[in-house]
């Protein structure tokens, strides 16, 4: 047992007795961390920092997967949700909120003429289908990139098991940048098609005009296009990746971001679709639960009156610009290479035999964990990251990856782990 995580250690034991994987969320889980060299729960966080069970600190670049854009604990977030806390979570009647909600998401949002809430991104993008299906009175779907944990698309992914052979029957993958894919599809499944869904971006840039591309071909055929908006909006622009792109959907989902780390989810879109949701059944106990709702307002319009979109992005940039530089410097770009949005950026790691990327990974997660970064190879930025937090992890890169590009060069990353490699994984992107 590590000294450093013996606190985190000992709790993940517990817990892996009754709860599966130890947690809630399989990217929170041991399957993403190594164990020995890795913390596993965090007991507080403020502004960019967090500190696990075991005392330590770290400057936070996972941002609870994307889900927190302001900083954790953001003073106005809170002051909001403590408000209406003295009113109340949940009632038999709704509650005015919905409707502030609702009609600032119209507000800020190219696409929304209605919305209706969630609890996740997959309860949003499980409606957005729904809705499609009931619209176009068609059964497939296409679909391009990470889209949540319901039957019709975890069943087009490796972790399938349980998805029934003809649901997964329904879903077909498209490639990202590759308008031909889709079109193949279109094809193959004339006129069968209700929907097509895909992260307006994600790792990559769209090349080529591939987002308009993509609205045109599915108009063509007759289908509806919905972004997946749950990591971009909020993010690359108040009105999401939508606004950032100018390219409109019919249909577009939200989360994670929308209320600074607050459990709520949007579904929106032009009113002559979204008024299918009256004819199909998408309801929630908990989907007008004031808090998070609350939440959502207090972030838009601290989004709206503050530069912190712009904040993040040039953050971000800062980010991307020294790391290059550094890589460069280091001749490390056949280990390690750059792509995404500034707000929302990669650091990608190779196979370079003998080794393969995750056994990298896992000395990378090693080193950076030691050093008081906590990240999984992505940098999601907050209001709260400062210049000072840039600098800091721009400082522990300046150690870790030279360190190793010298260890992978000479054969010698072994001799430096200190636990088992991470094993090949279920990609969600």
């Amino acid at each position: 047992m590590c000294d450093r995580y013996q606190k985190s250690e000992h709790l993940l034991q517990r817990a892996l007795k009754t709860i599966p994987l130890g947690t809630q969320t399989f990217s929170k889980s041991k399957t993403q961390y190594p164990f020995g060299v890795s913390p596993y729960f965090i007991e507080r966080a403020q502004g960019s920092h967090a500190w696990d069970v075991d005392g330590n600190e770290y400057i936070d670049f996972i941002n609870s997967l994307a889900a927190v854009t302001l900083g954790y604990n953001d003073p106005d977030v809170t002051k909001a949700v403590q408000a209406q806390l003295q009113q109340g979570t949940i009632f038999s009647l709704p509650h005015p909120i919905e409707v502030l909600v609702a009609e600032k998401i119209v507000e800020v949002v190219p696409c929304a003429e209605m919305v209706r809430f969630g609890k996740n991104g997959s309860d949003a993008t499980s409606g957005a289908i729904r809705v499609a299906r009931a619209y176009t009175r068609r059964d497939r779907v296409a679909v391009c990139g990470y889209h949540g944990w319901h039957d019709w698309y975890i069943g087009s992914t490796a972790r399938d098991l349980g998805i029934p052979a003809a649901t997964k029957a329904l879903t077909h993958k498209f490639l990202y940048n590759d308008i031909e894919s889709l079109h193949q599809l279109f094809q193959e499944y004339p006129g069968e098609i209700a929907a097509v869904i895909l992260e307006p971006m994600n790792v990559f840039f769209p090349k080529d005009d591939f987002l308009g591309k993509v609205k045109e071909l599915t108009h063509q055929n007759g289908s509806l296009l919905v972004f997946d908006e749950t990591i971009t909006g909020f993010r690359y622009a108040i009105g999401g990746s939508q606004e950032y792109f100018g390219i409109t959907p019919d249909l577009a989902t939200f989360g994670k971001g929308l209320a600074n780390g607050y459990p709520v989810s949007a579904l929106t879109g032009k009113a002559e679709v979204m008024r299918v949701v009256e004819d199909i059944f998408f309801s929630f106990t908990f989907g007008g639960e004031t808090l998070s709702l609350s939440a959502a307002l207090a972030t838009i319009n601290k989004l709206q009156r503050e530069p912190v979109i712009q904040t993040m992005t040039a953050r971000g940039e800062a980010i991307l610009t020294d790391l290059q530089a550094l890589i460069d410097r280091y001749d490390i770009g056949h280990i390690f290479s750059l792509s995404g949005h500034p707000t929302w950026s990669f650091l990608l790691i190779k196979d370079i035999a003998p080794y393969s990327q995750w056994q990298i990974k896992t000395l990378f997660l090693q080193e950076m964990f030691a050093r008081g970064i906590l990240t999984l190879g992505t940098h999601n930025l907050s209001y709260g990251h400062a210049e000072t937090d840039v600098h800091s992890l721009l400082a522990v890169y300046e150690e870790v990856l030279p360190l190793i590009g010298a260890l992978v060069d000479n054969k010698e990353l072994e001799s430096y782990l200190r636990c088992q490699p991470l094993e090949p994984l279920f990609k969600v992107r």
